[in-house]
């Protein structure tokens, strides 16, 4: 007969994760626990919280990659637990990382002989890309003052004020006064004759944005190269640019050829690029790109030999995955430049389609430009009654996250909407996200008329007590629709 045995709490691995304990109590956020639990239990818990995360393909808000071929994603698998740094181990990987710096240098027009090997280095991001440039432009800066017999405490640069966060923490961190060109309506990039004005003896370098974050378009690099120069001329200053090309560098080489922006332009010193953007990898990999050996100085390169060989340093961390350096090389072997080429042609026509829909609604202005990174900014033509935060705010009932968010100064009054359109946003979900924003809109349109009815059954108050009446009554309004929307 057959032998049956009574399980114990201690059985386990004959439990669905469920069925056991692990489920119905409650592990501690701040602190270890005293205890192991089974891998099924800690994975499933784990998963079961991440669900409550947005959805990365419908994050709109984000210029990062968020889908990559099923062979590449094997690639990064495979490679994940390579330590980037230990190349005298991984040697195969740190030729790869040369290769990628290579072929992005002759991408941005690096004057280099036919056996010249390109300066530049794989980083975290664009972030510490532009850190390592900057540190760079104020070396050699302080390296010239020293050898005149000039004071070296008052560094600045020269940005518009429409750059990314990370240029202000570069600023902040390394002591570096930021002076920043205004904006103004209708001009939300930085003004090249303005930002020349500001240039001074004590200036390291004009930072140029080739796709701003805010509306995607292109700074005027050309125009500020030619302004530059006659200013160096006049004053016998050396000013030289570093161009931000995070968003727009694996762009502008497959939709405009012609656009003169990169090393063809002779102050253009160095170029970042996040490859984690329009470089179609992960999020984790940048570049940073010198134009030649005498713009990098050798000061700030380290070497190491502890981990078996010579090796050289140039980088503001040292430990890092090696996945995404070779998931940038299997896309730059993958898709070459027709297939680059390719897809930036069909994230413009889809930004176009999305685009020409927000128009035909009559609701908007269209803040971005046809020409730069593929992306769409918006503001609302009338928000005396509600706000561009509404809107975003109300589509994320559908899933979408789609920011809002104010200008720098001095443009501060201008909210604006903003769609990224990335490799994976095709032009059915185009469609779709139009046809849910034009239902947010008819659900804003009838709200009005609720709130001020209730208002006027009030006694009579300044237009200063009716707004905030208005925001207090929407705020509940959206209240209530979160606790009654949930997700199934």
């Amino acid at each position: 007969m057959a032998l049956s045995e009574a399980t114990t709490e201690s059985d386990v691995s004959i439990h669905s994760t469920f069925a056991s304990r692990y489920v119905r109590t409650s592990l501690p956020r701040f602190k270890i626990p005293m205890n192991s639990i089974p891998k099924e239990a800690a994975f499933q818990i784990i998963n079961d919280e991440l669900m409550l995360d947005g959805n990365p393909r419908l994050n709109l808000a984000s210029f990062v990659t968020t889908w990559m071929e099923p062979e590449c994603d094997k690639l990064i698998m495979s490679s994940i637990n390579k330590n980037y740094v230990d190349m005298d181990e991984y040697p195969v990987t740190t030729e790869l990382q040369n290769r990628c710096v290579n072929i992005i240098a002759h991408i941005f027009n690096a004057p280099l002989g036919d056996s010249e090997a390109a300066v530049g280095v794989g980083t975290v991001g664009s972030s510490e890309a532009i850190m390592l440039a900057g540190l760079a432009f104020k070396r050699k800066w302080q390296n010239k003052r020293k050898a005149e017999g000039k004071p070296i405490d008052k560094p600045n640069i020269v940005t518009g004020a429409n750059v990314q966060v990370c240029w202000e923490k570069f600023a902040r961190y390394f002591e570096v006064e930021l002076k920043e060109v205004k904006l103004r309506d209708g001009y939300y990039v930085m003004d090249p004759t303005k930002a020349v004005e500001l240039v001074d003896e004590n200036t390291i370098c004009v930072a140029a944005i080739l796709g701003s974050t805010l509306n995607g378009e292109f700074e005027d690099v050309k125009q500020l190269n030619e302004l530059l120069m006659q200013k160096n001329k006049e004053t016998g200053w050396d000013t030289p640019i570093h161009v931000d090309a995070a968003s727009g560098g694996f762009i502008a080489p497959f939709l405009y050829p012609e656009l003169e922006w990169d090393f063809r332009l002779p102050l253009v010193k160095s170029i970042n690029v996040s490859g984690h953007k329009y470089g179609l990898v992960y999020a984790g990999i940048g570049w940073v790109i010198w134009r030649s050996k005498e713009d990098l100085p050798d000061e700030l390169i380290f070497h190491i030999n502890y981990l078996g060989a010579d090796q050289p340093t140039f980088t503001l961390n040292f430990s890092k995955g090696s996945s995404q350096v070779i998931a940038q090389y299997y896309q730059l072997i993958r898709l070459g430049f027709e297939g680059y080429k390719n897809i930036m042609e069909n994230c413009q026509e889809n930004a176009t389609v999305l685009k020409e829909g927000l128009e035909k609604t009559g609701h908007f202005n269209i803040v971005s430009k046809d020409n730069g990174v593929p992306l769409v900014a918006f503001s609302l033509k009338d928000n005396s009654c509600h706000t561009e935060f509404e809107v975003s705010d109300l589509l994320r009932r559908y899933g979408w996250i789609v920011p809002a968010y104010t200008m720098p100064p001095d443009a501060e009054h201008v909210t604006v909407l903003r769609v990224v359109v990335r490799e994976d946003f095709s032009r059915t979900l185009a469609e779709r996200l139009v046809a849910d924003i034009q239902k947010v809109l008819h659900e804003l349109d009838a709200l009005p008329a609720k709130v001020t009815a209730k208002i006027q059954q009030s006694h009579k108050k300044t237009d200063l007590e009716t707004q905030r009446e208005i925001t207090e009554i929407w705020k509940k309004f959206v209240r209530e629709r979160k606790k009654t929307n949930g997700v199934c």
